[in-house]
């Protein structure tokens, strides 16, 4: 037997959710909803309530029920064919995007789909991902049917129309192999080359002979192969006019592979082969650090992440299944409740509240009468919709929005960092002293002097400086990872530290989106009329009406007869014997007079009790980010809302703050160049397509989601919104990036005047060459970590403080 009821400070079983407007008992257990519920129940019946036992209430709130048929566009073989990465005459493979997964036990749980469906022969989770791959006997169970046995259990997948469009990325590892092969090379050289170091007898002068020319052999793919990642850099480098740090890097290894080659051929030494290994092995170790990448993120995603697959086309009264890029212009489209609109219609059947912030940044949904124009990116809150398709998927606002060629330009960063206007004086300066070494020689002992000229240029390699700069951005970029900020790449911490305007978008920013402040005013309310608009709220799925009904947990049964909702208007039903009525003024007074402030008015047995009112809900700790920022920084807020809340931003910001409002995407990309062009260098935070524009042009772009594995649009960084207090210790920690940077290179130019003493009086050895390149390196790997870690337990100590 089921029962229903309520009780305060209850939690779900399955989703560790309080129980605020009901809930149920069954199988023993708690639940919120029949959702959670019944995914314990598909669990129990397999045998799988172990999925509970590894973390506590491990599931995804399951309210919001998912449509019958919803993957029935998976049944069109051109649409599945483009999802599958293979097939044969009895197996399919398909990889599913799952962003529901974040614990242990949704590994465990997906790994044993098998149990759940004998048809699914196995199912491999990617969990940094958010991934996983089934693969599935076709001829007994459909790809629709696999979409829906994950819904079933709280994992829905999200396919995105860009599953379809976008070619599938290949795993670049080509820095990899390029290491693993350096790395081999340079560890076999180092060992060939002790016998040289330290000196054989008279009889082994022919084996000596032998390990040189393995050396050679050796030092062949690495001087080839391995170092090609910097003889392209400094060729890209020197076509486009500018020295970056390679190209003296790449004269480093030219000289050091030539001497050493000569060497051999004339038998007057072994060359500096290990020294030549160990600079491309020690650089690339750096690279692959500073680069890695954040599989699970896409800094680059476009509007086609946002849209869904297919939606439903209405032909002959029939309904169908139809993919976006299908859609023809006079198409009859049906859009249910909390779907997209994937193209600009006009409405022709039913009333539409329509949520546009992601697009427009208005916080409150517009509501649309059959007639009017309705456009692609706004969402469908209540109720079905029927819309007659004016433009094409590509032509529609939000895909013109999105194809402007702001967002289609690249930022060249190749020529911004510092690191590099530093080396070309360091390659000034090295070869000043080569030269000047040469002609010293030259004079006193020609013999010496090609000695001198090319010792300096090998032992003043800058690949410390490159060495400084990569294992500190690379380990810079691993610890604001773990802080919920992934950088796109190193140059952005660089960007980061620059920045010396920071302008915030509104909606979705600075406030949560999803939830509202309400200020009730009118005839005082008793418990008992508070528990009746609560019953009578939670009927609906308006984000107005979900906000009453958390406003006033329900602490008895009840139930609402005769319940009616008028899409954009409002609602009413019979509660123990009285009429309730929520909504708009008209609707609940019968007034036409218009209504400036929107709110929600309450009436029972048609008396005007009072009315709720509603403001966007500020982040935790806003007002102390901004205050804290603003004495660093002038801060600027661009909204695509309305003036509504004008006063309280300007009691946040002060009187001469510049706060925008009714802004346009072309409005906000507009005032971020005319900063940039009176030399700021701007830092744009903001979360929503609308915000794209502005996120690309800006010197530095972050993009705030709840979830990292939410979409975003491109930027230069993903934040979590949750992190957003912390942004004044981001911005402090990535201006300390280069003192550090600054402080190893001090300590490592100490190991190239020791080495040029060396080189200049023409006494530089293969032996002392080998001592101090890996010395120097993994010293500043130490110096490195170890100043990075110490400054983030300083910075970051108390980060959840205000």
């Amino acid at each position: 037997m089921e029962q229903v009821g309520t009780q305060t400070e209850t939690k779900c079983y399955h989703c560790g959710e309080d129980c605020t407007s009901e809930i149920i008992h069954a199988y023993d257990k708690t639940f919120c909803c029949a959702g959670c519920k019944m995914v314990y129940g598909i669990l129990a019946e397999s045998n799988l309530c172990e999925y509970y036992e590894i973390n506590q209430a491990p599931g995804i709130n399951q309210r919001q029920a998912v449509r019958e048929n919803k993957f029935s566009f998976l049944d069109d073989i051109s649409i599945a064919q483009k999802l599958i990465s293979f097939k044969d005459e009895e197996r399919t493979h398909v990889t599913f995007y799952l962003p529901q997964i974040h614990c242990s036990s949704c590994l465990w749980l997906l790994e044993n789909l098998h149990k759940l469906n004998n048809n699914v022969i196995s199912s491999t989770v990617n969990f940094a991902r958010k991934e996983v791959e089934v693969i599935f006997l076709h001829g007994k169970v459909s790809l629709k049917k696999v979409a829906e046995l994950l819904t079933a259990v709280g994992y829905e997948p999200y396919i995105s129309l860009q599953n379809i469009t976008a070619s599938k990325p290949k795993a670049n590892r080509d820095k990899l192999y390029k290491l693993g092969v350096a790395g081999f090379c340079f560890a076999n050289i180092m060992l060939l080359s002790f016998p040289e170091y330290l000196g054989v007898d008279a009889k082994e002068q022919g084996l000596l002979h032998v390990f040189r020319w393995i050396n050679v052999i050796l030092s062949l793919p690495v001087f080839f192969y391995s170092a090609t990642e910097f003889y392209q850099s400094a060729w890209k480098s020197l076509k486009h006019g500018f020295l970056n740090i390679d190209a003296p890097i790449v004269l480093a290894i030219i000289v050091t592979f030539c001497r050493s080659i000569y060497e051999v051929l004339t038998q007057t030494g072994g060359g500096y082969f290990d020294s030549m290994s160990g600079i491309v092995f020690f650089m690339l170790v750096g690279r692959v650090l500073q680069n890695r990448t954040y599989d699970h993120l896409n800094f680059e995603r476009d509007y086609t992440a946002y849209f869904p697959v297919a939606v439903t086309l209405i032909k002959d009264n029939k309904e169908q299944a139809i993919a976006l890029p299908d859609i023809k212009l006079n198409d009859t489209l049906l859009i249910h409740s909390q779907e997209l609109i994937p193209a600009d219609g006009i409405l022709t059947r039913g009333k539409a509240l329509i949520d546009y912030s992601f697009v427009t940044g208005e916080s409150m949904p517009v509501e649309k009468e059959m007639g009017e124009i309705v456009y692609a990116g706004g969402k469908q809150l209540s109720g079905n919709i029927e819309i007659l398709v004016v433009k094409e998927v590509s032509q529609s606002y939000l895909t013109r929005l999105w194809n402007r060629d702001e967002l289609k330009q690249k930022k060249n960063d190749e020529t911004k960092s510092f690191v590099h206007f530093l080396s070309k004086y360091f390659t000034v300066i090295v070869l000043t002293i080569a030269f000047s070494g040469a002609l010293y020689w030259f004079f006193r002992d020609k013999s010496v002097m090609w000695n001198a000229f090319t010792a300096v240029l090998i032992v003043a390699c800058p690949c410390a400086l490159l060495l400084c700069n990569t294992f500190t951005n690379g380990n810079i970029l691993r610890i604001l990872s773990n802080r919920k900020l992934y950088l796109r790449n190193a140059q952005t911490i660089e960007d980061i530290a620059n920045v010396d305007l920071v302008v915030f978008d509104k909606t979705g920013t600075l406030t949560t989106g999803s939830f509202f402040d309400i200020q009730y005013d009118g005839r005082p309310l008793t418990e008992e009329i508070k528990q009746k608009i609560a019953l009578l709220a939670s009927q609906s799925v308006h984000p107005m009406s979900k906000s009453i009904a958390a406003l006033y947990p329900r602490r008895n049964t009840g139930e609402v007869v005769a319940f009616t909702e008028v899409a954009g208007k409002g609602i009413e039903g019979i509660i123990q014997g009285d009429l309730v009525t929520l909504g708009s003024r008209e609707y609940v007074t019968g007034s036409t007079e218009k209504d400036f402030d929107s709110g929600v008015y309450v009436a029972i047995e048609g008396s005007l009790l009072g009315k709720f009112s509603f403001k966007n809900h500020y982040r935790e700790n806003v007002a102390s980010l901004i205050q804290r920022l603003q004495k660093r920084y002038p801060i600027a807020i661009l909204s695509g809302d309305n003036e509504s809340e004008k006063r309280y931003l300007k009691l946040l910001l002060g009187e001469n703050a510049d706060t925008y409002f009714n802004q346009k995407p072309e409005d906000k990309l507009a005032f971020i160049k005319k900063k940039q062009a009176e030399g700021h260098k701007v830092m744009m935070i903001g979360d929503g397509l609308n915000d794209a524009g502005a996120l690309k042009q800006a010197d530095a772009g972050i993009s705030v989601t709840e979830d990292s594995n939410n979409f975003t649009p491109a930027s230069d960084a993903i934040l979590e919104a949750k992190e957003l207090n912390n942004l004044p210790r981001f911005i402090a920690f990535c201006k300390a990036n280069g003192v550090i940077i600054m402080i190893a290179f001090i300590i490592s130019i100490l190991y190239n005047i020791a080495g040029i003493y060396f080189a200049v009086t023409g006494r530089l050895s293969p032996m002392i060459a080998a001592i101090l390149m890996p010395s120097s390196s993994i010293s500043i790997l130490l110096i490195t970590f170890g100043l990075s870690n110490l400054l983030a337990k300083k910075v970051f100590r108390n980060s959840g403080a205000n």
